[in-house]
């Protein structure tokens, strides 16, 4: 068993050993090189994801080719395609690895079935559902009402820890700002 999982779901949610067993006993682990893909769009998103340890991103292509990233998922985190997982249908995101990643893979079925029969699975994954919900409101609103300023000061008090593991061009595309202005950003807050 993955010490970093048990570790976060005692500390979460103060999961029973026999819930932790019953989980990693249905998981697939997965390791994953640099910018190795978890998921391309157009496939369909058959895994409810566990980031055990790394850093995996969630992004669209725009037409232009440009990345959009959506979604940062470093160690302790979930991700998926939602609407490809739930509907089982072709995915619109793509999830790859930013850097050397261990991930647990649940299929739906599975997944189901340990929140059937185990509770405090279900609530658990209720209060996730939630606070991913909170979170992409506050990632709308700032996105489009702030400033470019005030889009990096945002990322900066949420995500301290990922500042150094990602490189700029991938924070100006969570931003939705160009890597010109983030260098500009950076270098009048280092300045002051």
């Amino acid at each position: 068993m993955l010490p970093e999982f048990e570790s976060y779901l005692k500390k979460n949610a103060d999961f029973p050993e026999e819930v932790i067993k019953a989980m990693y006993d249905l998981a697939i682990v997965k390791t994953l090189k640099r910018n190795e893909s978890l998921l391309q769009a157009g496939d369909v998103c058959r895994y409810k994801v566990f980031i055990a340890k790394g850093l995996l991103r969630c992004y669209v292509t725009g037409g232009n080719g440009n990345e959009h990233i959506l979604q940062f998922c470093p160690e302790n985190s979930w991700t998926l395609d939602v609407e490809s997982y739930d509907n089982q249908i072709p995915a619109t995101t793509n999830i790859a690895a930013i850097e050397p990643s261990v991930v647990l893979l649940w299929t739906k079925s599975d997944f189901e079935k340990l929140r059937i029969d185990f509770p405090i699975l279900k609530q658990f994954s209720e209060i996730l559902i939630s606070r991913s919900i909170y979170q992409n409101r506050h990632r709308v609103a700032t996105t489009l009402s702030a400033t470019p300023e005030e889009k990096y000061e945002d990322f900066v008090t949420r995500y301290p820890n990922l500042l150094s593991r990602l490189p700029l061009h991938m924070i100006a595309a969570y931003m939705g700002i160009s890597l010109k202005t983030l260098t500009r950003i950076r270098h009048s807050q280092l300045n002051r």
